[in-house]
């Protein structure tokens, strides 16, 4: 297994936005295999979706650190952990403004960046930026075509009519990122299987039903790899990282124990944990990041 956890990005994390780097190096010196960030433009007061299928947002959610700087930082303070984002709002970003971003972290990461991209819940992070909320899943396809050639040896017009741009240069990443996605949806599945690196699955723990869980995934992976095959792709070639959600009140121990079973489940082993509800201020969640590692050596 290739344990990771999330920064602090969320709620209090903002008070502690001058320590970050010495939480993703010490975090690292623990042994985690990788560092994740997030992507919140907004809390609306009155949403009309809320998170994760209720009627509200959390609060947590009202103070929001910008990925991008948080990647770049850690990025300047390790050398081994993978980068990534679980995940950004793609649709919320033109190609050509997130192939500079992604490709400056990249380069400081020196090829250790996993852009993970999804489409967004929020209909008020669409009116913040601009944006219409319907038909974010084309955008987000014309987004993913705009990388490939913003990226591609052979500079070329973007011709979609949401990001039209002429042939450029963005010679930024020493690597390509990986582009993983957040899929649910049938059709959000098939994308992910017939274009992208990698899916970005979700589970929750602890409490919860793990064999449910693990049924539920092996099920959304079978449609990711079947449309990888009908597209001509290898579907050993579309890697996962599983981001576990830790409820509020879960140890060490629960949550060492629960990642543990749900991997066992589901064979996947690139994983890694979301502490926002569990640890307050970066010390306690350091402490909590390095008991459960410990426990899973």
């Amino acid at each position: 297994m290739r344990l990771g956890t999330t920064l602090p990005q969320f709620g209090d994390a903002a008070d502690e936005a001058d320590r970050i780097g010495d939480f993703a190096a010490a975090a690292e010196v623990a042994g985690a295999a990788s560092l994740w960030v997030g992507d919140r433009l907004l809390a609306a007061v009155d949403p009309q979706v809320g998170y994760a299928g209720t009627d509200t947002i959390p609060a947590e959610f009202r103070r929001a650190l910008d990925p991008f700087a948080l990647l770049a930082v850690a990025a300047s303070a390790t050398s081994r952990a993978t980068l990534g984002t679980s995940v950004l709002v793609g649709p919320l970003y033109p190609p050509a403004v997130l192939a500079r971003s992604l490709g400056t972290i990249s380069a400081i990461a020196r090829g250790r960046l996993v852009a993970g991209l999804g489409i967004g819940w929020s209909p008020e992070e669409y009116a913040g930026a601009g944006l219409d909320f319907d038909h974010r899943g084309a955008r987000l396809d014309e987004l993913l075509d705009g990388l490939d050639t913003l990226w591609s040896d052979t500079p070329a017009p973007l011709t979609g009519p949401r990001f039209p741009l002429p042939a450029a240069h963005v010679d930024t990443p020493r690597e390509r990122p990986a582009l993983y996605l957040s899929a649910w949806t049938e059709s959000a599945l098939r994308r992910v299987g017939r274009r992208a690196d990698g899916w970005l699955p979700v589970g929750r723990l602890p409490g919860v039903d793990i064999e449910g869980q693990a049924r539920a995934l092996r099920r959304f992976r079978a449609n990711v790899d079947g449309a990888a095959t009908e597209a001509g792709r290898d579907p050993a070639e579309v890697g996962t990282a599983l981001r576990v959600n830790v409820d509020a009140g879960a140890d060490a121990a629960a949550i060492a124990d629960g990642t543990r079973r749900l991997v066992d489940a589901t064979g996947f082993t690139d994983v890694f944990v979301d502490l926002l509800y569990v640890a307050r201020g970066l010390d306690a969640t350091l402490d909590l990041v390095r008991e459960v590692l410990r426990r899973l050596a």
